[in-house]
Parts: C-alpha cells; sequence; structure tokens
C-alpha cells in the first residue's frame, strides 16, 4: 500500500469516527439548539404520533393524556421524535407539546413523602401511572405535585428524569 492510500485511508477514518464521538458529547436539537435527549410533556389531551416529520406521513398511534411525559429524541424544523415511558414513539408537532416538566409513577402505591428522606411521612400513596409535575431533584430524590399536593419522590420509582439529572 503507498503513503497516499495509507493517508486517505486514515483520513476517512477519522472523518467517519469523529461525528460519533462529537453526537456523543454534545447532542443538541437542531431547531432549539437544547441538549438531546431530554423530557417535556404533552401539552395537548391528543397527539398524532407518526412515522415522519410532517402531515403527510401516516399515523402509528395516538397519544391521549395530556401531560405525559415524553423524551426528545430528535427535531426536525417543527416536530419533535418522541419516546414514551415504554419506548415507542415517533414524530409529534411541536404545538402539541410543552417545555413543562413532569414525570410518570412506575411504582404502584408510591410515597409522596414529605421530605426527601425514606423515613419522612407520607403525604399520599401514588398508584402506578400518575402523572406529577417536577420540581426540584437530588442525587436520589425529586419534588413532585399531584392535585395540590406536594412531597418528595424517589427517583428509582418514577420516568420522566435522568438517573443523574439534579435540578433546583
Amino acid at each position: 500500500m503507498n503513503m497516499s492510500r495509507i493517508t486517505a485511508v486514515a483520513l476517512t477514518v477519522s472523518i467517519l469516527a469523529a461525528p460519533v464521538i462529537e453526537a456523543q458529547e454534545t447532542a443538541r436539537g437542531q431547531v432549539t439548539n437544547l441538549p438531546l435527549p431530554r423530557f417535556i410533556s404533552m401539552k395537548s389531551a391528543k397527539a398524532n404520533v407518526r412515522r415522519g416529520p410532517s402531515t403527510a406521513n401516516r399515523i402509528d398511534w395516538v397519544f391521549t393524556h395530556r401531560g405525559t411525559p415524553l423524551r426528545v429524541l430528535a427535531e426536525y424544523r417543527d416536530w419533535f421524535r418522541v419516546e414514551d415511558v415504554d419506548g415507542e414513539g415517533g414524530w409529534v408537532h411541536t404545538a402539541l407539546l410543552s417545555t413543562v416538566r413532569t414525570v410518570l409513577v412506575q411504582d404502584d402505591m408510591l410515597a409522596l413523602r414529605e421530605n426527601p428522606e425514606e423515613t419522612a411521612l407520607p403525604v399520599a400513596l401514588l398508584e402506578a401511572g400518575v402523572i406529577a409535575r417536577l420540581g426540584a431533584c437530588t442525587d436520589i430524590w425529586c419534588e413532585a405535585s399531584v392535585d395540590n399536593t406536594s412531597g418528595w419522590l424517589p427517583k428509582s420509582g418514577i420516568w420522566g428524569v435522568d438517573p443523574n439529572e439534579l435540578r433546583e
């Protein structure tokens, strides 16, 4: 193999490898320039989930609950590719989405506690499937509110916040 061929191969390898490394470190939405993935919620009570980012694309299913937390995976013009707690998703128009953060209770009868401590008194018991508005988060706990009742939930029992995410 001659030297120019080696240089071309090395250049090709570095060009192919660089975007993968960069995407893992600095993935940002092409429209909002916000980090990807990130969480948002449903603004609308009903949203068509499409196979691609336009109304010309087929509707695969419909999200039917206002406040449902969703993870944004990609952006294209006025469309976000999102997924739900089950990893199902598609493209949803941004007019149907909100930046308000919510979480989905995954553990049945999860205690909403007065303080972010396992020994704190419960202020409510939440069934699996309840949607709560998200507040501050520590490394283990998140503040949440449901129907004017506020308290703390363990991150391990909810979906809609990253395990290492901290919020004030």
